[in-house]
C-alpha cells in the first residue's frame, strides 16, 4: 500500500469555490470567460504577452509546431532523455526528430552537441527544462540566432524556474506548460503556450480553435485543443498559490539535500548550477549503479514510499527506433536513465514525510 506517492496536487477549499462559482454561471466550455482570465493571470505572473490555455501541455507542443510552420521533411532538434511528448508531436506533424544527448551534470539538452546535428532541414531546437532544472539557453539561442532555428521550451516540469534571472518560458520564440495534476500547479489535465510574439499567438489560438476564422469559416484544417472552464476556474485559484508552492518545492529540496549528502552509493543530487533557479518539479537523485537503484526502489515500495525512474532514452524505444535520427553518439541520456531515481516531492508532501524517506534510503543503502 503506498503510504507516500511520488506527487499529489494541494486543492483546497478556494480551489473548490473557484469550481462552483464558474459552474453556477453555466459557461464551463472552452468560451468560459474564466478561461481568458485564466491566460491574464499566467501571462502576468511569467511577464509574457500572450498566454493561450490548452487541454494538454501536449497539445501546447502540438500547436507550437503547428503555429511555426513545422511539417513534412523538417528537422526538429530535441534531447533524448525525456517524457516522449515532444517527440511524438514532431512526428504527428510529418517532422523528424533529431536526438541529442544531454549532460550528466544537469540532465538537459547539451548545448556543445546541438550544432553538430543541425542540417540544411533543422527548422528548431526543443528544450526541455528536465525535473525543473533550465536548460543553458544562451549558447542555445546563440546557436538558433546564427542557423535562423525557432527554440521552442517545454516548461512542462519548470513553472518558475529561472535561467541567469529569467523566467523559463521567456526566452524562446515559444513555450509550453502543462498543468497534469502532478505538475507545480494543476487544472487536472490542461496546458499553456506562451509568446511574445504576435503573429505566432495568433496562429497559435487559431490551431487551437478547429481553424476557424470567423465562426464556421476555416482557413485552416484545425483541432479542438481548448481548455474548459472549470479546469481554467482551477488554474486561477492556483496561480494565487504558485509562489507558495515553489518555495516549497524548493524547501523540500533542501531537507532532501542535508539529509542524503555523502551517502553511499549516491552519485549525484538533483543539482542546481550556479545560473540556475532549479523548481525541482520531482527531487531527484542519481544513484552508483542500475543495481543500487532498483534494489533501493524495492526496498522503499515495500515501506510504502512510491518512487519513479527516470524517463527511458528515446532512441531505445520501439515507438521511435525507425523514426527518429540520430546523428551523434547517445551516452548519459542511457547513464542517468539507468540510475536515476525520481523521490516523493509533490506539492502536498509534509516536511517529515521527506525525512521519514531520506531516513528509510539511509537505511537501505547501508543494508546493501
Amino acid at each position: 500500500m503506498i503510504k507516500i506517492p511520488v506527487a499529489c496536487p494541494v486543492i483546497d477549499v478556494d480551489d473548490i469555490f473557484s469550481i462552483m462559482d464558474v459552474l453556477k454561471t453555466g459557461y464551463i466550455s472552452g468560451i468560459s470567460p474564466a478561461v481568458s482570465e485564466f491566460e491574464r493571470v499566467f501571462s502576468s505572473w511569467l511577464g509574457v504577452k500572450h498566454a493561450i490555455a490548452c487541454s494538454s501541455g501536449t497539445a501546447a507542443l502540438h500547436l507550437s509546431l503547428l503555429a511555426l510552420g513545422i511539417g513534412p521533411g523538417d528537422e526538429v532538434i530535441v534531447p533524448d532523455l525525456t517524457f516522449a511528448s515532444p517527440i511524438n508531436v514532431i512526428i504527428h506533424v510529418g517532422a523528424r526528430p533529431v536526438l541529442v544527448d544531454v549532460t550528466y551534470d544537469y540532465w538537459c539538452i547539451d548545448p556543445n552537441i546541438v550544432e553538430k546535428c543541425i542540417t540544411e532541414r533543422t527548422k528548431a531546437i526543443i528544450v526541455v527544462h528536465l525535473y525543473g532544472h533550465p536548460a543553458d539557453m544562451d549558447p542555445i539561442v546563440e546557436i538558433a540566432e546564427k542557423y535562423g532555428l525557432y527554440i521552442i521550451e517545454d516548461c512542462a516540469e519548470a513553472h518558475g524556474a529561472e535561467y541567469r534571472g529569467r523566467k523559463v518560458g521567456t526566452i524562446g520564440h515559444i513555450a509550453c506548460f502543462s498543468f497534469f495534476a502532478n505538475k507545480i500547479i494543476t487544472t487536472g489535465e490542461g496546458g499553456m503556450v506562451v509568446t511574445n510574439d504576435d503573429e505566432i499567438a495568433e496562429k497559435v489560438r487559431l490551431y487551437r480553435d478547429h481553424g476557424m476564422k470567423p465562426r464556421y469559416w476555416h482557413v485552416v484544417p484545425g483541432l479542438n485543443y481548448r481548455m474548459t472552464g472549470l479546469q481554467a476556474a482551477l488554474g486561477i485559484s492556483q496561480m494565487k498559490k504558485i509562489d507558495k508552492l515553489i518555495e516549497w518545492k524548493r524547501r523540500i529540496a533542501k531537507i532532501y539535500e542535508e539529509e542524503l549528502s555523502n551517502i553511499e552509493h549516491i552519485e549525484q543530487l538533483h543539482p542546481e548550477k550556479p545560473w540556475a533557479r532549479c523548481v525541482y518539479w520531482l527531487y531527484s537523485i542519481v544513484l552508483k549503479s542500475q543495481e543500487v537503484r532498483d534494489r533501493l526502489v524495492k526496498k522503499l515500495e515495500e515501506h510504502g514510499i512510491e518512487t519513479r525512474k527516470f524517463f527511458n532514452p528515446i532512441h531505445i524505444q520501439p515507438a521511435y527506433r525507425d523514426r527518429a535520427i540520430l546523428k551523434c553518439r547517445i551516452v548519459n541520456s542511457v547513464m542517468l536513465s539507468q540510475k536515476g531515481l525520481n523521490l516523493p516531492s509533490g506539492p502536498k508532501i509534509s516536511e517529515d514525510d521527506v525525512r521519514y524517506v531520506a531516513e528509510i534510503i539511509r537505511k537501505v543503502i547501508r543494508e546493501l
